[in-house]
């Protein structure tokens, strides 16, 4: 069985679903260059709770959790059967390893942050996805706490994608064009960013508020990097590869990294 690596995804505008070039074509070959798990676990941005929760539909909606954009993104679906088991089994060992109770939701479907690169990386929609929230007041520790404890699920062939963003401020993204050059606070975050994880420097990582430039300008909440946290508990060592790197808007950081 194929141990995957796992993932820390940035999905940038909800957009990236119908887009070409950059960020969209490399997530259009990765499923195929990664090879085919036997379920999927997510870990979004777009899902924050107070306290850890599985999905547990066996067939999740597509959520369209944004306004304002063009009619065809309405109109995608993403069929994938759900992964209760897989749901489960992260909430058993999320419980055995932080003794925190994790609440099931079988109502809940799969948001943009899922769906959006899912839909460019498996693109028939026929792997099993769960999803597992981020935790809304917690921060980089409490997210690599919930990476370690699911880190067993990807000896069974479960891929961990976490999709977050590498930057993430929308203030500065309204009239960017999708090409806009990124300045340097947004390079610059990045580029720090990259070298800690190359370096497996956790320890600055977990503390980037204080050591990274611009930190609260490339990230004035922390929702969208949390998932990144959990992608590093999952893995079996801290170090990690950046296997993408383009913008998006100027301020969207749309990199792609993997931990073995």
């Amino acid at each position: 069985m194929s141990r995957f690596p796992s993932l820390f995804v940035s999905h940038g505008s909800p957009t990236l679903a119908l887009e070409r070039g950059g960020a969209a074509d490399f997530l259009r070959g990765y499923g195929e260059r990664l090879g085919r798990p036997e379920a999927i676990l997510v870990v979004s941005a777009h899902w924050e709770t107070a306290a850890p929760a599985v999905g547990t539909s066996p067939a999740p909606e597509t959520i369209h959790d944004f306004r304002g954009f063009p009619e065809a993104l309405y109109r995608i679906r993403y069929p994938a059967p759900g992964a209760p088991d897989t749901a489960a089994e992260a909430a058993r060992l999320v419980e055995a390893a932080t003794g925190r109770p994790v609440g099931l939701d079988p109502e809940r479907g799969l948001d943009h942050g899922a769906w959006v690169p899912l839909s460019l990386m498996y693109p028939a929609a026929d792997i099993p996805v769960a999803q597992l929230s981020i935790l809304r007041d917690g921060g980089p520790a409490d997210h690599l706490a919930l990476g370690e404890a699911v880190r067993p699920l990807r000896d069974s062939g479960v891929l961990v994608l976490a999709s977050g963003s590498a930057t993430h401020n929308l203030y500065e993204f309204r009239g960017n064009a999708h090409d806009a050059p990124a300045p340097g606070w947004v390079s610059g975050f990045g580029e720090w960013l990259a070298e800690a994880i190359r370096d497996g420097r956790t320890a600055d990582l977990a503390d980037y508020r204080r050591l990274a430039p611009s930190a609260e300008r490339n990230h004035p909440t922390e929702e969208h990097l949390m998932p990144l946290f959990a992608a590093i508990g999952a893995a079996s060592e801290p170090r990690g590869a950046r296997v993408h790197a383009s913008h998006a808007f100027g301020v969207l950081a749309m990199d792609v990294y993997e931990f073995a």
